[in-house]
């Protein structure tokens, strides 16, 4: 159904008319509650503060992302979609919220299970890759995820095997390997 992956999540706001790509979130709605329950099932005492947490607003990113849901639910007749996590020095998260977790940058923090973009449900885990800005503050997404069909990757597939739609470490960690795969649908800035 076209109409409903051209309709925009009934939560997105935007003040003035502008297309805001970054709303911050009210801090103690159901929304923000909820991201903060699931960050600290595994980061709880990881950390000092929330300073605050975005909610991204990127029509054309989400339009192509809901496309991309549609086609999976579409021939795998299930949904694989979850929200991981995806650490990353605040520089990145700009170019990200732009254009996409970019695959042209896999391998700066390893290839071990493939070369694409890597997610864990372990925030945790992604904690190591939050990179502290020169204020202390570390950046996450929180992300929504098509997992697909997966199997096991290792440091030599530069592209997904055919069948697959990502890569694992068999635990935690999945890598994807199309740009529109992945929607950062949430932004967690913390200390």
């Amino acid at each position: 159904s076209t109409l409903a992956v051209s309709v925009l999540p009934h939560m997105w706001t935007y003040t003035n008319e502008q297309r805001t790509l970054r709303l911050p979130l009210k801090i103690n709605t159901v929304e923000y509650n909820t991201i903060i329950n699931e960050f600290n099932k595994t980061m709880f005492g990881q950390y000092t503060r929330i300073n605050r947490i975005e909610r991204i607003q990127n029509e054309r990113w989400h339009k192509q992302y809901m496309l991309h849901r549609a086609d999976f639910k579409k021939s795998l007749k299930m949904n694989t979609e979850k929200f991981l996590y995806h650490g990353c020095p605040d520089v990145a998260t700009s170019s990200i919220i732009q254009d996409y977790f970019n695959r042209s940058f896999a391998g700066k923090n390893g290839t071990l299970y493939g070369h694409g973009v890597y997610f864990s449900s372990n925030a945790q885990y992604s904690h190591a890759y939050a990179v502290p800005n020169k204020h202390g503050e570390r950046c996450m997404f929180f992300a929504r995820v098509l997992i697909g069909r997966t199997t096991l990757g290792d440091n030599t597939m530069k592209v997904c095997p055919k069948q697959y739609h990502t890569t694992t470490d068999g635990q935690h960690i999945y890598v994807t390997y199309h740009d529109t795969q992945a929607y950062g649908q949430y932004l967690i800035c913390y200390q």
